[in-house]
């Protein structure tokens, strides 16, 4: 161990506390790192070989019905690989222990063969077997939500006929690992599930022998996508066929791709905040401990020590800094991933899901943690080294005497000794109090951005299902039908207002852009599903024209006033041009609107719907529905209520867990950047104030000079905090912007209230180390001449 070694450890043993306390904000930027990158390789690496295994398909298309007898021409098309034909039907399910109808989609397996696409996963009890009739296989989500087991029985809605089967097993596949109802974003696994059974008995039931509704295909190498689904479109347009789509646009697969964009986000934006915040402080350390080894400096050149190995000396200070937040921050993201990974499996459905550990973010970690800390160390000895040894030799000559800022202007005789020398001292050295106020700067801000978090889902919350939604719940129909089939429906005990829904599965495009998803129609004057804009105002539905959201409009690149294409995927498949009349505000999924009788006009349709929306008296909810049960036209029933409490379940349970644990990591930075602050403002200053007790003063009056000092740092800081804090949130979280789930800019007085409250208790903590080390100052020491 060389004499400078030595030296480094006597100074970091001299400053253990300040050394742990930039280690300690290091280390949670570190960890927040760690466990978003380890999210993203663990959630990537895991489907992708789910995928792979269970080969999940590269095109899906669902329509009416076409023969088997097309499947060889199909397979010939160009760039189609494996074609994997199947039927598909939506059933009603009628589980005792729910008052509503439950519904889901029952998807065939083959009789005579396996699957080819879209393999399924074992998860409890056993495969369907040959000769064995009126057995399924159900959704693992849909089973654990309602407490279903291997040999339960479950009835089953199959064309209008009342059907009781036998689960054989529970499964997963690679279709529903995050499983919702076609056209929703949010799940809600109580009342939607999915359900297998041998195709000759799914065909025979739904009138669909020697014929198929849905296809999964995979394409051969070098393949184009989008030129396939073209052929595809075209050649099953006869058939019904409602537009074939990539993998990149299944629903599924969607959901996690969102979940990864924003844990990439994340992984970006909090550890870089935190980072810097570590390196201001590792600057504010260096720079200062620099000063008051300025006179030591002189001697190790004077002895020969040369620049390089003085830099490294101090370098080596930063390093320390780095392998102790690496060695605090890795296991502390270990130990966060891991339990984020425990809350995805409440939503999605993987074979096995586990916490792997990215060992390329550990390495990126320590090399970004170490650059922080060399740059702090970097810019703090930058200027020392220019000092000849002989001016190091003296000590830094003291600030030239100047009443401060208030004493100019005539206010000083109303300010007390201490405050008068605290606000000197704050004004002959702008440079460490311009640091100072930049470190709490942002650690105020800091403070902001998690709270943000928590205030959006709260409002996202009350906005979609209180604001927009304003039914108890929805009803769809098996299939569209006339207006006159919703009689029986209004005639329903507890019935107080109903209104009609048509929804149409079409493909809107403006320019190269696209997207595939349902056209809703309402009546004009809609007071259940309203549709809002950003100012929370209700837009009227006028006749003629298309109204999307907010985030359909961005995609596609669209303004009101443009005209869309929209392409029907139903009936004739008609295809037309409707100008935008505005964009609403959604804060789920897309969303395109029109008005009920102009959309069965531009469908060459009457009268048709294809289900409503009520308003139920309470009183009478549970004979409504179950009352429902009894219709066999009603295909299915969405809650407002279960979906809201399923949403705070699954992802706002997600972001409520990621906001507390940053919020716990900015409450550290808050108390690091004032703690440390304190603590080198004590060390640097320790001769003036063993002078000034050496002189009278007591300890308290000492200890206020400082205290006042920090005071006026705090009160600089906190407005320009509260401002960064308003705006990194704001970009952060509409950088969080995907197709599913959108969060608005929320900043409450509560937010700023908050983190304001913990900066000032981080300042009265740090007051109280203050105390106690004036009252341990050592006199004698602190008045020793340097010589």
């Amino acid at each position: 161990m060389t004499l400078l070694d030595v030296k480094l450890l006597r100074d970091l043993r001299r400053m253990k506390g300040q050394t742990l306390a930039v280690a300690l904000v290091m280390a949670c930027g570190l960890a927040m790192l760690i466990m978003t990158r380890s999210l993203i390789y663990s959630l990537e690496r895991t489907r992708q070989d789910y995928y792979r295994t269970h080969r999940f398909a590269d095109v899906f298309v669902t329509l009416k019905r076409a023969p088997r007898a097309l499947l060889d021409r199909i397979r010939s098309l160009p760039g189609v690989a494996t074609v994997q034909p199947g039927v598909a039907l939506q059933v009603t399910v009628d589980l005792p222990h729910l008052d509503e109808p439950a519904s889901g989609l029952v998807r065939s397996l083959p009789d005579h063969a396996p699957l080819e696409l879209n393999r399924l996963h074992l998860h409890r009890g056993r495969f369907l077997e040959p000769g064995r009739h009126h057995e399924l296989l159900v959704s693992q989500a849909f089973a654990e939500a309602n407490g279903l087991r291997p040999g339960d029985p479950i009835t089953l809605l199959l064309n209008g006929r009342r059907q009781v089967f036998r689960i054989a097993g529970l499964v997963l596949s690679p279709e529903i690992i995050f499983e919702a109802r076609p056209g929703v974003s949010l799940p809600d696994n109580r009342t939607y599930g999915t359900f297998w059974m041998w195709e000759s008995e799914l065909a025979a039931a739904s009138d669909m022998e020697g014929a198929f509704n849905t296809l999964a295909l995979t394409l051969a190498p070098g393949a184009s996508a989008p030129a396939v689904c073209a052929a595809l479109d075209r050649f099953l347009q006869p058939y019904g066929g409602r537009g074939a789509f990539t993998r990149t646009d299944h629903p599924s697969h969607v959901r996690v791709s969102d979940e990864i964009f924003i844990l990439r986000i994340i992984s970006i934006g909090f550890p870089t905040f935190f980072l810097g915040v570590a390196a201001f402080m590792t600057h504010a350390v260096l720079m200062r401990l620099l000063t008051l080894q300025r006179e030591q400096l002189a001697v190790l050149k004077a002895f020969g020590f040369s620049d390089g190995r003085i830099a490294l000396h101090y370098l080596k200070f930063g390093a320390v800094i780095a392998v102790l937040a690496t060695t605090l921050g890795t296991p502390l993201g270990i130990l966060l991933g891991h339990r984020m990974v425990r809350l995805y499996h409440m939503f999605f459905r993987f074979p096995e899901l586990q916490f792997h550990l990215d060992l390329a973010a550990v390495g990126v970690a320590v090399s970004v943690g170490t650059l922080a800390a060399g740059a702090g160390v970097a810019v703090a000895i930058r200027r020392v080294l220019r000092l000849a040894p002989a001016e190091a030799m003296r000590p830094e000559p003291p600030a030239q005497y100047r009443p401060a800022l208030p004493e100019r202007l005539g206010i000083g005789r109303w300010l007390t000794p201490a405050t008068r020398m605290a606000l000197r001292n704050l004004e002959r050295h702008p440079a460490q109090a311009f640091f100072t106020v930049a470190g709490l700067v942002l650690a105020t801000a800091l403070l902001i951005v998690p709270n943000c978090f928590r205030d959006s889902v709260n409002l996202l919350l009350g906005f979609q299902w209180d604001t927009v939604q304003r039914q108890d719940l929805n009803v769809g129909l098996v299939d569209p039908r006339g207006a006159t089939a919703l009689h029986a429906l209004r005639r329903l005990p507890g019935v107080l207002a109903m209104e009609p829904i048509r929804s149409v599965p079409a493909r809107i495009r403006f320019g190269p852009r696209s997207r595939q998803l349902a056209v809703t129609g309402t009546p004009a004057g809609a007071l259940h599903s309203r549709i809002i804009d950003r100012n929370w105002r209700q837009l009227p539905l006028l006749p003629g024209g298309v109204i999307t959201s907010a985030k359909l409009a961005e995609v596609l690149g669209a303004r009101p006033g443009d005209l869309l294409e929209i392409e029907f995927l139903e009936g004739r498949r008609t295809v037309c041009l409707v100008p935008l009349l505005a964009v609403s505000e959604d804060l789920t999924g897309m969303a395109a609107h029109m008005e009920i009788s102009t959309l069965n006009r531009l469908l060459g349709e009457g009268d048709v719907v294809n289900g409503a929306s009520f308003t139920v008296d309470p009183a009478a909810r549970r004979e409504f529905l179950r009352a429902l049960k009894d219709i066999p036209q009603v295909g299915w029933v969405s809650i407002k209520n279960s979906l809201r409490e399923n949403f705070r379940q699954t992802t706002a349970t997600s972001i409520n867990v990621i906001q507390r644990m940053y919020l716990a990591f900015a409450v550290v930075v808050a108390f690091g950047v004032v703690y440390n602050n304190a603590r080198i403002t004590l060390a640097e200053r320790a001769r003036e104030l063993a002078t000034l007790r050496v002189l009278g003063f007591t300890e308290t009056e000492v200890a206020t000079v400082l205290l006042i000092e920090l005071a006026v740092l705090t009160l600089l800081a906190v407005p320009g905090g509260l401002l960064l804090g308003g705006l990194l949130a704001t970009a952060l979280v509409e950088a969080i912007n995907t197709e599913t789930v959108r969060l608005p800019a929320v900043l409450t007085l509560h937010n700023f209230s908050f983190a304001a409250a913990v900066v000032a208790l981080a300042a009265l903590g740090s007051a109280v180390v203050v105390l106690q080390r004036v009252r341990k100052l050592d006199l004698i020491a602190s008045l020793r001449a340097p010589e």
